[in-house]
């Protein structure tokens, strides 16, 4: 089957909307805002998500408007004037014909004739679908024209009656990922994939934390992708902090380092984590703890099918964790009673994963009414279990502490079971060791793993 093009794909998005809207409504939906980072020098450009997701236009200063059923145009773009003054400055503007021309807009409009004009679309319209409390500046503008339209009901000028959330519906929608974007979400797998994977050969004890970042985001750039949240990487005793961002710290023998990274390739996100050996090998405890997160991630997977719901693979998680501590004495006591009282969270004090796709923490219910959510497929989730044993933690013997792990993979739900999109990186300890043994690209091998799997296969050759 031929794949559909980005305008098609896009207006098959617009579509779908429409439909659910019903000919009585209409649908703001405003662009991201500029944002300042200091002075005079704003932050990176990033296109709202839902803007995006419907028409794949990604200047600042826009707004698109549906209005289903309306004979002249259903859907509509205000975006900037062509400028050649500014755009020597700040970069080429489509301006309302390239809109009409490259976006698919039935109309467009200058952004700045908007006051004029939207008012008289959403006239006679019963409903707006809209999202309030993102963009609080844009809101008062909406309901100003919706205030301005009740000034004039004695003219005939009949406002919306009614707000509804237009999250809601649209959330829904991108749920449900499409092959279009489950292709995107793979490429942006694969590249997050290699980043990892070119961080495990270049890591070595004496390097820092941040040169590991360099790695991730070097591959990422040199793909086409950026990062699509900031890039953890936590050694040692930072390994236990679930978020942490100093990145600043010496990668030191002996210690474990946790790297939560992954990268946004074409506005779809993935988001990865491995934990492994600084020096290329696991010590004995590392290597206990890991296989435990290791078991908890597969039987997690495991769980990812049409029909189970969303919190069977965090269910089946907490079981193999909370049996893996108490088999590294970590906790005491009957696993089934400790998981009932959730004694583990001691340990694992997060939940196993979340939606993904255009944010990395993406749209879409967890749950319907009081029940959770069923599994369906062109969902995508994450899976992440993870023990973390701070260094200081009571009652706990000291060759464990400071041992943080975390696996995390990407996860598509398909008519059949699952599909890791992020296999691509190694999560087994063995291969693990392997990978950080062999050189790779000019980066000389971690000369201790490198000796420690000599010594290992020659023992494996005289058994």
């Amino acid at each position: 089957m031929k794949p559909e093009s980005p305008t098609e794909e896009f207006a098959r998005r617009r579509s779908a909307l429409l439909r659910l809207m019903g000919r009585d409504a209409i649908a703001i939906v405003p662009s991201a805002p500029v944002r300042r980072r200091n002075n005079d020098v704003d932050f990176p450009y990033r296109q709202d998500s839902d803007f995006h997701y419907l028409t794949g236009f990604r200047e600042p200063e826009s707004v698109a408007v549906l209005v289903p059923g309306r004979e002249q145009a259903e859907y509509i773009l205000f975006v900037r004037e062509r400028d050649p003054a500014r755009e020597t400055w700040d970069g080429r503007r489509a301006g309302p014909a390239g809109a009409r021309r490259n976006y698919g807009a039935d109309d467009a409009f200058p952004i700045t004739d908007i006051d004029e004009i939207l008012p008289g679309l959403m006239e006679n319209r019963a409903k707006v679908y809209y999202t309030m409390g993102i963009y609080p500046e844009f809101d008062q503008r909406v309901v100003g024209w919706v205030n301005g339209l009740r000034t004039q009901a004695r003219n005939g000028r009949h406002p919306p009656q009614e707000f509804v959330a237009l999250d809601q519906v649209l959330h829904e929608q991108r749920l449900f990922k499409s092959r279009t974007e489950l292709a995107l979400m793979r490429e942006a797998a694969r590249v997050g994939a290699q980043a990892h994977v070119r961080a495990m050969r270049f890591c070595r004890p004496g390097r820092m934390e941040y040169e590991l970042m360099a790695e991730l985001v070097h591959e990422f750039r040199r793909h086409g992708a950026d990062t699509s949240y900031y890039p953890i990487v936590g050694s040692g005793a930072n390994s236990c902090i679930l978020h942490y961002n100093e990145n600043d710290q010496p990668l030191r023998d002996g210690d474990v380092v946790l790297i939560d990274a992954g990268c946004e390739y074409e506005y779809y996100a993935s988001d990865i984590t491995r934990t492994f050996p600084v020096n290329g090998r696991f010590s004995p405890e590392q290597r206990a703890v890991y296989e435990v997160v290791l078991e908890a991630n597969l039987a997690a997977i495991a769980q990812v099918r049409p029909g189970n719901d969303w919190n069977a693979p965090h269910e089946a998680a907490v079981r193999v964790v909370t049996q893996g501590l108490v088999r590294l004495g970590l906790l005491k006591g009957r696993p089934a009673k400790l998981e009932r009282d959730g004694a583990y969270r001691r340990f694992f004090m997060h939940r196993t994963g979340h939606w993904l796709g255009m944010d990395v923490h993406d749209v879409g219910d967890y749950k319907v009414g009081d029940a959770w959510r069923v599994l369906e497929p062109g969902m995508v989730l994450t899976i992440e279990p993870g023990i973390y044993i701070p260094r200081g933690a009571r009652g706990v013997p000291k060759r464990f502490q400071g041992i943080g792990v975390r696996i995390e993979d990407d996860v598509a739900v398909t008519k059949s079971g699952a599909e890791v999109l992020t296999d691509g990186v190694p999560k087994d300890p063995d291969l693990i060791e392997a990978l950080m043994a062999e050189p790779h690209e000019g980066v000389a091998p971690n000369p201790a793993a490198r000796s420690r799997g000599k010594t290992r296969r020659a023992k494996r050759a005289h058994a």
